[in-house]
C-alpha cells in the first residue's frame, strides 16, 4: 500500500474494521443463528478486545505519556462513555447489543430507533480513532488493533442485528445503520491520524487511554451482559480463549 497516502490508508483500515459490523449484521439477518452461539461469539469478541486494550492501547499510552496522561485519559474515557450510554439507555438504547427480544420496537418506545443508532455509533468511534492513532509513528497500521477490532465487531453486528430484526426493524434500518457506521469508522480513523499529527506525545497517550477506557466501559455495559445471558458458566472460559488469541497476535505482531 506504499503508493496510497497514509491518511487514505488510515481511513481504509478504519472502514475495513468497521465493515465487520456489516458482515455480522448480514449473517444475523439472513441466517437464524442460535442465541447461545451468538452469545459465545460475543464472549470471544469481548476477550479479544480486553486483551487488545491491555497490551496494545494501555501499554502504548503508558510508554508515550506515563501514568498521569494514561490514568486521566482512561478514567475520563470511561466516564464520558458511561454518561453518554446512560442518556441513550433512557431513550431506549439500553439493549442495543442484545440478540433476544429485549430491544424495544418503535411502537413500544418512540425514538428508540434513533437512540439505538446513536448508541451503535458511540460504541464504534473510540475503536476506529485508535486505528488512526496507531499510524502516527512510521505510517504503518497496528494490524493487531485492526484484527482485534474486526474480530470483536462481527459478534457486535451479529447480536445487535438479530435483536433489531426481532423488534421488527426493517432491513433498510438495520443495514443503513451498520453501513453508515462502517463509513464513519473509516472517517474516525482518518481523523485519528490527521488531527493528532501535530499534538504532543502526552496528548496522543491520553487520547489512546480515553479510547481504551471507553472500550472497556462499552464491553461491560453492552457486550458482556449478552455473552453471560446465554452461555452462563462457559462465558468466562470463552472470554479467556478470546483474550489468549488476541494476546498471541500482539506478541507475534511485536
Amino acid at each position: 500500500m506504499g503508493s496510497i497516502p497514509v491518511w487514505a490508508q488510515a481511513g481504509l483500515w478504519g472502514f475495513v474494521a468497521g465493515a465487520a459490523l456489516l458482515i455480522g449484521a448480514g449473517i444475523a439477518y439472513f441466517v437464524n443463528v442460535p442465541q447461545r452461539l451468538i452469545a459465545a461469539v460475543m464472549a470471544f469478541g469481548s476477550g479479544v478486545l480486553i486483551s487488545a486494550l491491555s497490551f496494545e492501547l494501555m501499554d502504548e499510552a503508558y510508554r508515550k505519556g506515563g501514568f498521569d496522561s494514561t490514568a486521566i485519559g482512561f478514567l475520563g474515557g470511561a466516564a464520558v462513555y458511561t454518561l453518554a450510554n446512560w442518556v441513550l439507555a433512557r431513550q431506549g438504547a439500553k439493549h442495543r447489543k442484545r440478540s433476544g427480544s429485549q430491544q424495544p420496537s418503535e411502537q413500544q418506545d418512540s425514538g428508540s430507533g434513533l437512540a439505538i443508532a446513536v448508541g451503535a455509533l458511540l460504541d464504534g468511534i473510540p475503536e476506529s480513532i485508535v486505528i488512526g492513532l496507531s499510524m502516527l509513528q512510521g505510517g504503518a497500521v497496528s494490524f493487531v488493533a485492526v484484527i482485534a477490532i474486526f474480530l470483536s465487531n462481527i459478534p457486535e453486528g451479529l447480536s445487535s442485528a438479530a435483536g433489531m430484526k426481532k423488534a421488527g426493524r426493517s432491513a433498510a434500518y438495520i443495514f443503513g445503520i451498520w453501513g453508515g457506521i462502517a463509513v464513519t469508522s473509516g472517517l474516525a480513523a482518518l481523523v485519528g491520524y490527521t488531527v493528532f499529527q501535530g499534538f504532543s506525545e502526552d496528548v496522543i497517550a491520553a487520547t489512546t487511554a480515553i479510547a481504551a477506557g471507553a472500550i472497556l466501559a462499552m464491553l461491560v455495559d453492552t457486550m458482556i451482559p449478552e455473552a453471560f445471558e446465554e452461555t452462563h458458566n462457559f462465558a468466562g472460559l470463552i472470554t479467556v480463549a478470546g483474550f489468549l488469541a488476541s494476546f498471541v497476535l500482539s506478541k507475534m505482531g511485536g
